[in-house]
């Protein structure tokens, strides 16, 4: 009951929280960006801490017409009485020198309107806008707006289109392979099911916690990805291990129900604390995101870890529940004999003689030989990493069917494409202070010296304010291309040689994600190394081991380190683009890396976690190093082989975004989910484990052959 109440409340809360989500925030906490929009806030409250742009499209209504100036002059009234709008300049002022006017056709009009707040606030501004200005369209002339935060609202939505989509295209598919994987149709069922419980927890536990916090669309699509993604896994490996210990006690009677209760205590003594181990391991490389001061991070660290946490509360908690109500009936609809997983046989089977087992020791017979060949391999695949060029797609070319898009594609039609989104230059005296007379002559020089750069298509007025002077510069190339990027760099450069008597400070869009970029270039280091040190310290507690937590982080590594050097041919290099449907901008979402590392670093623990715990299990049994990894990798490799499967439709179901930043996760974790599974658990594990022998399993002050000499099956 308790259950159902908490599933509904939850599920109700959904709709609202997508109507809470706000824009991605790059912004870092005290960076020049930051001051910039500090100082305008305190000295210039009349420009706006953002300039958006109203376009105005005649459609061959030329600007000077009656009606197209009523059309304009309304707008801008409406502009003007929105709550947190700030200085709104009309295309006809004469200051502006016609520069708000197309200059080919003169049918094409805009007004730059400044825009007050954090950016969750500049949002709502933009948004409220927006909805204003509709009502302006009702002529002939085409009024909409764009600029940083309406393009970032039409992203979000754009972005949780694709998320459902996504859903609708992983699950089903999913739903089939957990039918193959576990050979019964209840028993696929059930891990649906769960995963789809536990993201409606994860959505009622994030509505709640926008009380103190702020989520972005990005993140909930993470939160959904990985959220989907581990809860069927989790449940898998519980469902899967359940009916084993079913069939190990030959339960069959649902009113059994001691059989069944101790059938499910075995499994979460087992696969229960194995995925309890997987979820904070994951969730011990998402906290790291949070050394980096940026909301972007914070959010993602927040939502995923909600996700993992409510997938794990959701399957030692309710699917248990929901295991011992089914009882035997967890096997209906079974597949046919030749479909059923090896350990469901009520036949004993010598582990040599399996398909996985043989393969395991083919592994063992040559281990150098096949670890050296997968390990050359997968540096191999990393090396492209080494010419890795970071940036930030605003995604604008994804946005053409709404709003902004169409303002966008008109505006950058008649007028610079940089007039999207202009860097802001102010200029203080030094710690703020008034400017002196020689600082505003020096600052002047500075402006005038930059305006001759040729990729800076126009410069607006400085602007005077207390203490100080502003001004916009409109760029001649995309505000989220590379260029841009080095322009702001050559401009900080430059205003630091200026004059003592003056502080330029270089802000916008474009100078936020240089300082993003500037600031994950710094933390990288520290976050991963905080995530190998207690990746580490947890891992030798749960595997009781020093060589197998080494080993695991390690091969983790260089599974990472594989599938972002992959990401980088593709999406960098532009090597599949037609097939993928995406034209490369030439280089990588500047917070992929970061983030990729820290979300596969933790998922790849999942399933050593998973099959060193089973591996353990037979050599605490036998005291065999080559048999345990043989009979682990036996019972554990079919389980993990669909979990892994699960994981690359869930993620690669992405790959069917518009936005381009959801299709290069989905496209990085989906590769990396792979080469874990293939290349690591069936040939690094049991190849490495083979020349480490009893070592595998020495801790200091324990004994090296530590496990009871019993005779096992299939012991060799």
């Amino acid at each position: 009951m308790a259950w159902s109440l908490l599933i509904v409340v939850c599920a109700l809360s959904f709709g609202p929280l997508e109507s809470r989500l706000t824009a991605m925030d790059f912004g870092i906490a005290g960076s020049e960006s930051d001051r910039v929009d500090v100082v305008l806030g305190e000295h210039f409250p009349q420009i706006g801490a953002e300039q958006d742009v109203i376009v105005f499209d005649g459609a061959g209504m030329a600007v000077d017409d009656p009606q197209f100036r009523r059309v304009v002059d309304q707008s801008i009234a409406v502009a003007r009485a929105v709550h947190g709008v700030g200085r709104v300049v009309d295309p006809y002022d004469p200051a502006t020198r016609g520069q708000l006017v197309s200059p080919s056709d003169r049918d094409v009009a805009i007004a730059l309107v400044g825009i007050n707040g954090n950016m969750a606030a500049r949002a709502d501004v933009a948004r409220s806008l927006d909805t204003a200005l509709t009502t302006q369209n009702t002529g002939s002339v085409a009024v909409a707006l764009t600029g940083y935060s309406p393009v970032q609202n039409d992203a979000t939505a754009a972005q949780n289109s694709d998320a459902q989509r996504a859903e609708m295209l992983g699950i089903p598919v999913a739903m089939v392979l957990l039918v193959v994987a576990l050979g019964a149709v209840a028993a696929a069922v059930v891990p649906i099911v769960t995963a789809l419980v536990g993201l409606l927890v994860t959505a009622g536990v994030m509505f709640a916690l926008t009380a103190v916090t702020e989520f972005d669309s990005l993140t909930m699509s993470m939160a959904t990805m990985i959220g989907i993604g581990v809860g069927i896994d989790y449940a898998m490996f519980i469902v899967s291990r359940y009916r084993e210990e079913l069939n190990a006690g030959a339960v069959t009677d649902r009113s059994d129900h001691q059989a069944i209760g101790e059938a499910i205590g075995r499994t979460l003594a087992t696969t229960g604390r194995t995925i309890m181990a997987s979820g904070i391991i994951v969730m011990i490389s998402l906290v790291s995101l949070a050394v980096i001061p940026a909301p972007i991070f914070r959010g993602i660290a927040i939502g995923v870890a909600t996700a993992v946490t409510a997938m794990l509360v959701v399957g030692l908690c309710l699917l248990p529940a929901l295991l011992g109500v089914l009882g035997p009936a967890i096997n209906r609809g079974q597949l046919p004999r030749r479909w059923q997983p090896a350990e469901l046989s009520s036949e004993a089977h010598d582990v040599a003689d399996t398909r996985w087992g043989r393969w395991a020791f083919r592994m063992m017979e040559r281990p150098i030989l096949y670890s050296g060949t997968a390990a050359a391999i997968l540096v191999l695949a990393a090396l492209p990493l080494t010419g890795i060029s970071y940036g930030l797609d605003m995604g604008t070319n994804s946005l053409t069917n709404t709003p902004s898009g169409r303002a966008t594609t008109t505006l950058t039609e008649h007028f610079p494409p940089g007039a999207l989104s202009p860097v802001e230059v102010v200029a203080t005296g030094p710690s703020g202070q008034p400017l002196s007379d020689g600082g505003r002559a020096a600052v002047a020089r500075y402006l005038d010296q930059a305006s001759e750069d040729p990729r800076i298509a126009a410069a607006g007025p400085a602007i005077d304010g207390t203490g100080g002077l502003t001004t916009s510069l409109i760029l001649a190339v995309p505000f989220d291309s590379a260029d841009a990027t080095r322009l702001v760099a050559d401009l900080r450069k430059k205003a630091t040689t200026v004059t003592p008597d003056a502080q330029i400070l270089i802000g916008g869009s474009t100078a936020e994600f240089v300082d993003l970029d500037s600031e994950m270039t710094a933390r990288l280091p520290l976050v991963i190394g905080l995530v190998l040190t207690t990746s580490l310290l947890f891992l030798i507690v749960a595997f009781r081991s020093i060589a197998l937590p080494l080993k695991a982080i390690v091969m983790n590594l260089l599974a990472t380190g594989a599938a972002l050097g992959i990401t980088v041919v593709v999406f960098q290099w532009g090597l599949g683009e037609s097939v993928l449907d995406f034209t490369s901008p030439g280089f990588i979402q500047t917070y992929l890396p970061t983030l990729v590392f820290a979300v596969l670093f933790g998922l790849s623990m999942d399933y050593e976690v998973f099959l060193i715990g089973r591996i353990r299990e037979f050599w605490t049994a036998s005291g065999d190093n080559q048999y345990a990894v043989a009979a682990g990798l036996t019972h554990t490799a079919r389980p993990i082989t669909a979990a892994a499967a699960i994981m690359i439709v869930v993620f690669g179901s992405f790959m069917s975004a518009d936005m381009l930043e959801l299709k290069q996760i989905g496209f990085a974790l989906a590769i990396a989910v792979a080469i874990d599974a293939i290349v690591i658990r069936l040939v690094l594990v049991p190849a490495l484990m083979r020349l480490l022998g009893r070592w595998n399993w020495w801790l200091p002050g324990r004994q090296l052959l530590s496990g009871k000499r019993t005779q096992a099956t299939g012991h060799r």
